[in-house]
């Protein structure tokens, strides 16, 4: 997975960078989507493969909560990135005649440098928080990699604060951009019904449902993996599993699913391989 995620998206981001015919809002939203999954697969695979192949299971204490915020920061703008594409194909599909004038570059850039605050600010305090945390038992994170819960719950005093902050961030993050995700593919599904040909009925509702399968994949796993620690007990190894496949999954088929089956991509990249060769 990993090997497909670190070959995927820099070719998919390298061909949106060298055809200026995919220079618009759907692929500059895509660029920031792949450079996304390439740092936030990174912040992980690494220190698994030390893990498991070189048998290292340490990590410095300033690391740990360094790659910690990577991943919850990086986790964070992919979720907004999801809910701007999501609006941009409402814009695309439903208002069609506005969308060059209303999706501007300084609108799509006023975008991305908005959602990167909002998840380094709403982060920060994560692993601030954790770091400032007494860790005076074991040192032992059950874990591949340094989640928030799973370091806090080492320490040797009450975790409510850093708990509850947790799960209020991840309720805001995920609730907030499931729904605007939802009431945009909601509106985008009505519209495409109201399409008058049979075939751009049956392309609309292929994209849309490609779109929605990877969306529901991340934000199940990703709940499945916040909500693990708070409610109930699970198998250890089912809930690192399921934490890892959260992590690892949307950077492995987003270059599949909006890459190599978006018809756009699939022309320039033959143009550009047939201009080079």
């Amino acid at each position: 997975m990993y090997v497909l995620a670190i070959c995927g998206n820099p070719l998919m981001l390298l061909l949106i960078m060298m055809e200026p015919q995919l220079h618009n809002p759907m692929y500059y939203f895509l660029s920031t989507l792949f450079l996304t999954d390439i740092i936030l697969s990174n912040s992980i695979v690494h220190k698994m493969f030390c893990i498991f192949w070189l048998n290292d299971k340490e990590i410095a204490f300033v690391s740990c909560f360094i790659q910690m915020f990577f991943i919850h920061c990086f986790s964070s703008i992919e979720s907004g990135i999801l809910l701007a594409m999501a609006f941009d194909r409402y814009m695309a599909i439903c208002n069609p005649l506005h969308y060059r004038s209303a999706l501007t570059n300084t609108l799509i850039v006023k975008i991305l440098v908005a959602l990167v605050i909002r998840s380094t600010v709403i982060v920060i305090p994560c692993s601030w928080m954790a770091s400032r945390l007494p860790y005076c038992q074991s040192h032992h994170i059950p874990h591949s990699y340094c989640d928030h819960m799973a370091v806090v719950k080492l320490a040797c005093t009450d975790i409510t604060i850093n708990s509850v902050y947790g799960l209020t961030v991840v309720l805001i993050v995920i609730v907030f951009d499931i729904s605007c995700i939802a009431v945009s593919y909601v509106l985008i599904l009505r519209a495409v019904l109201r399409l008058s040909t049979k075939n751009a009925k049956k392309k609309a509702f292929g994209t849309c449902t490609s779109h929605i399968t990877i969306i529901v994949m991340l934000y199940t796993l990703g709940l499945f993996s916040f909500l693990t620690y708070r409610v109930g007990h699970i198998t250890p190894y089912l809930h690192v599993t399921m934490s890892n496949l959260y992590l690892l999954i949307p950077p492995t088929l987003n270059p599949i699913i909006y890459g190599v089956r978006t018809q756009e991509i699939r022309t320039a990249a033959l143009h550009l391989f047939t201009h080079i060769a």
